[in-house]
């Protein structure tokens, strides 16, 4: 076993778990040392207790939590994330290779790729169909979670049977418990006639929760209590309706910090996390570049048998905060804005940092134009730069973009699908 630094300063720093205790502070001293400053140098203490893991806050000035509450003393499993200060250490077991071959496949139901982490991708995604494991699909925005579902549910034994997806942040807060669990007439202000929820109209088949995160902590408890029992019912309803569905979840964010954090029931998250599939972002296999823009020009109807020059050099180039979706975005604009074009190379690309009015050397202004539009011009290009590089300095991540730029994270999003930068 080992504690890792899963987010902070020291993000990726490791030690070793074995029988002894071992220490974690600034102190040089200490088995893991961090330099986050609101850690204090000799911070606490974690060791083997039989199956578990015995933490001692030794003082600390800024305390130790855990999911959400500061704690002296606790016994905690492995898997378990503790917050100290600004830094989040988790207890797992140390890396060892998965042996699990690669797929021998370029695509898996709309998925492409040729790269080594797509093909381990398949691989997983080929066992958990052949499963009814719940299933907690994680990644950046874009890197195709729910394309992933899709796969899973359309090579598994529920195929026939619907799959119904169910994005948890797109919904109000007081539609959400509705949509996944149903109404009857009557239950609140315009329910007008009964209505089925996700779980009733998956019956049998695959029931899809994206950005499961977004659940709010009341409603958390209900999903749990739905997925153990499966069982629901509606809101304003009495009777409870016995359901038949796979879930699989999906999160932009890692769900263990945000049960470290507070935000996320612990015991739902072990629920959803049976098996947990990380995708991996699209800049780091640039390799898939070239067959996911031929597969995406396909679906459009634009042959494109060679995909090469100094358009792939630019795709190349970019850094792809949205991933897979934003180009798709790309080459959609693309093909808007080439009518005439015959091949790959003909495409007038047009990238987020191209739109954006802002030359390497400053701002270009264009007083060729009426003031209202060269103002609104020099500000949209601000902002498609500003949110491409605010999203790729987070990793993808909507909610840590949205925290440092100091704005609502339902507005960022917004704005994000304004520029094309998400779907």
């Amino acid at each position: 076993m080992q504690v890792v630094v899963i987010d902070g300063p020291d993000m990726g720093r490791a030690a070793a778990l074995g029988d002894a205790p071992i220490t974690v502070g600034s102190d040089p001293s200490c088995d893991l040392i961090l330099t986050d400053p609101r850690v204090s140098r000799r911070h606490l203490e974690i060791s083997r207790a039989a199956q578990q893991f015995a933490i001692h806050d030794l003082g600390s000035k800024n305390g130790t939590s855990f999911e959400g509450a500061t704690i002296t003393k606790a016994t905690v499993r492995a898997g378990a994330t503790l917050r100290l200060g600004n830094s989040y250490l988790r207890i797992q077991p140390e890396p060892h290779g998965l042996a699990l071959p690669p797929s021998a496949r370029r695509r898996l139901g709309e998925l492409v790729g040729e790269s080594l982490a797509m093909r381990e991708l398949f691989t997983i995604l080929e066992h958990a169909a052949d499963s009814e494991v719940t299933v907690l699909l994680e990644g950046e925005t874009g890197t195709g979670k729910e394309l992933s579902a899709q796969a899973i549910h359309e090579h598994g034994a529920r195929r026939r049977a619907p799959l119904v997806a169910l994005d948890c942040g797109a919904l109000p807060e007081g539609l959400v418990e509705s949509e996944l669990f149903g109404h009857v007439r009557g239950a609140f202000t315009g329910a007008m006639q009964a209505r089925q929820g996700a779980f009733a109209r998956a019956s049998g088949g695959t029931l899809f929760l994206d950005e499961v995160d977004s659940l709010p902590l009341a409603l958390q408890s209900r999903l749990l209590r739905a997925l153990e029992s499966r069982r629901v019912r509606p809101v304003g309803g009495d009777t409870e309706l016995e359901v038949d569905v796979r879930v699989v979840a999906a999160s932009q964010r890692d769900l263990a910090l945000a049960v470290a954090r507070g935000e996320f029931r612990p015991d739902l998250y072990y629920r959803l996390s049976v098996l947990r599939v990380v995708l991996p972002p699209l800049r780091a296999r640039r390799e898939d570049l070239v067959p996911t823009t031929h597969a995406l020009l396909a679906r459009r109807g634009f042959e494109a048998p060679v995909v090469s020059g100094p358009n792939l050099d630019r795709l190349i180039a970019y850094p792809w905060p949205g991933n897979v979706r934003e180009l798709r975005n790309v080459l959609d604009r693309a093909l808007a804005l080439s009518p005439g074009a015959r091949s790959f190379a003909e495409l007038r690309l047009s990238l987020p940092g191209d739109r954006s009015g802002l030359a390497e050397g400053g701002l270009t202004i264009r007083t060729d134009l009426p003031y209202a539009e060269a103002k609104q011009l020099l500000l949209d290009g601000f902002e498609g730069r500003y949110l491409a590089e605010l999203l790729a300095r987070n990793d993808g991540n909507i909610s840590a973009a949205a925290r440092e730029a100091g704005v609502d994270r339902k507005h960022l999003r917004g704005l994000l699908r304004k520029h094309s930068l998400i779907g």
